[in-house]
C-alpha cells in the first residue's frame, strides 16, 4: 500500500478514536485544518515535521502513522517499506513501536563514508545491532567498537551514538530498539 494512503487510513482511524474533529487535532497539532483534511483525503504527502505535530498532538509515537494494519502472520517485503535517508543512512522499519509492542526493529543500510550520530533515545531504552554485511563502527561513550560480520553490540541507547562506515563496502545492520 502506498505510504501517503497509510498516513490517511491511520490518521483518520486514530482522530476519530479520540473523538477529535480535524479542526481540534489542526488546533493541537499547530497545523491548518485544510492540511488534516487534505492528509486524511489522500491528497497531500505530509512532511516529517508535520508527522511529527501530529503524533505528538495525538500522543502517540512517530511510527503510528506510518504502520499499516496488519493480521497475522504478516510477510514484509522491502520494497514496501517507506525508506527514510539522510545523506549516505539509510533506514527501514520493519517493525514499528506499537501499543502491542515496545520496541522498533529496523534495517539500516550505510555506504562508505557514511557517519551518523543519534542524539540518543528516551530514558530506559536500549539498542541491538547485528551486523549482516561489511564492517562498522559504534561510538558509544567515547568507546568506539569495531563490528564485523555477523558481530553483535547492545548499549544503553538514551546517551549519544554513532555509526560509521570507513570501508568500501555498504554495511548492513539489523537493529533492534527497545523501550522499557
Amino acid at each position: 500500500m502506498e505510504i501517503g494512503k497509510v498516513i490517511a487510513h491511520n490518521l483518520k482511524k486514530l482522530r476519530e478514536e479520540r473523538n477529535l474533529s480535524q479542526g481540534q487535532l489542526a488546533e493541537l497539532a499547530g497545523v491548518s485544518k485544510v492540511v488534516v483534511s487534505q492528509i486524511e483525503k489522500g491528497d497531500s504527502n505530509p512532511t516529517i515535521n508535520t508527522i511529527w505535530k501530529l503524533t505528538g498532538a495525538l500522543e502517540l509515537p512517530y511510527t503510528s502513522l506510518l504502520e499499516m494494519e496488519r493480521v497475522k502472520p504478516v510477510h514484509i517485503r522491502k520494497e514496501d517499506i517507506s525508506e527514510l535517508v539522510e545523506d549516505k543512512y539509510h533506514i527501514f522499519s520493519y517493525y514499528p513501536k506499537n501499543a502491542e509492542r515496545n520496541f522498533e526493529v529496523y534495517q539500516v543500510e550505510m555506504e562508505s563514508g557514511c557517519e551518523y550520530t543519534s542524539i540518543g533515545h528516551s530514558s530506559n531504552s536500549y539498542e541491538y545491532l547485528m551486523l549482516m554485511e561489511g564492517k562498522a563502527a559504534v561510538i558509544v561513550n567515547d568507546c568506539e567498537y569495531q563490528l564485523e560480520k555477523d558481530d553483535a553490540l547492545y548499549f544503553d541507547a538514551s546517551v549519544p551514538h554513532s555509526y560509521v562506515n570507513r570501508e568500501e563496502q555498504t554495511a548492513k545492520i539489523v537493529m533492534l530498539i527497545q523501550y522499557l
